[in-house]
């Protein structure tokens, strides 16, 4: 053997040694690596899941109180238009089934805007009937017709008065038009009521309010309603029923 071959076997040694070693597959701690990523994500949704979708359901409810809250403005601008045109006199009541075709708030303020009457909607005495977005209609109430009527809103009846008293009167007539309840979110069925028939909890656990200077106010249920005697509040001096 010679010389240079007796130097040669250590490093054909050497290169086979470095050569066996068995390096981990790169498909094992790809495994490994991806378990560990998918659990971690599963887990940061349920997170986001649970911090998310509460703040979801609250814009929901919001988006919903936007809409009604311009609802009521129309219905205030379409009151000051009928006021305008009609020598300041405000509309009358009508019935509060909505029955009574020769006046009535549900027949002067849409016909003032230009869109149909009460009468002519079919879904208000046809539940299957989807009454879509309008001015009638308040997003955050799911209540649908009973065959009779259906009513979102209702005019406070005491604003022109009540059975042999009533009779339409005139905006310049009433003392506080900033603090007078004029519509309101129905809570019962009649489209011409009192304080007793306000919605409780429809926003934010209370009910918006269209005052008779136009403008539209968010009250806390227990600022309007009585819990005790189940009934509607007459002292509150920031919403006036009775002029």
């Amino acid at each position: 053997m010679s010389i240079r071959q007796k130097h040669s076997l250590p490093m054909i040694t050497r290169f086979k040694c470095s050569d066996t070693k068995t390096p981990k597959s790169s498909g094992q701690n790809a495994a490994g690596f991806t378990l560990i990523e998918l659990l971690s994500v599963i887990l940061i949704i349920g997170i986001l899941s649970t911090v998310l979708l509460p703040g979801i359901a609250r814009a929901r409810m919001a988006s919903k109180s936007v809409a009604c809250r311009s609802n009521l403005q129309q219905w205030g601008l379409a009151t000051h238009l009928f006021v305008t045109e009609n020598d300041d006199w405000l509309p009358q009541d009508g019935s509060p089934n909505g029955t009574w075709l020769k006046g009535g708030w549900y027949n002067d303020l849409p016909a003032t805007l230009g869109i149909p009457t009460y009468h002519e909607l079919p879904w208000r005495t046809n539940s299957s009937i989807d009454p879509g977005r309008s001015l009638w209609i308040c997003p955050a109430n799911p209540r649908r017709s009973n065959t009779n009527n259906l009513f979102h809103y209702a005019l406070n009846r005491r604003v022109n008065g009540e059975g042999s008293n009533s009779h339409p009167v005139r905006l310049s007539g009433i003392p506080a038009p900033a603090l007078t309840v004029w519509m309101f979110d129905n809570g019962r069925l009649a489209g011409v009521a009192t304080e007793n028939a306000v919605h409780t909890n429809l926003h934010a656990g209370g009910a918006q309010f269209l005052l008779l200077d136009g403008h539209v106010a968010h009250h806390r249920n227990t600022d309007y309603w009585d819990f005790k005697n189940n009934r509607g509040r007459l002292d509150q001096p920031n919403l006036r029923w009775i002029p």
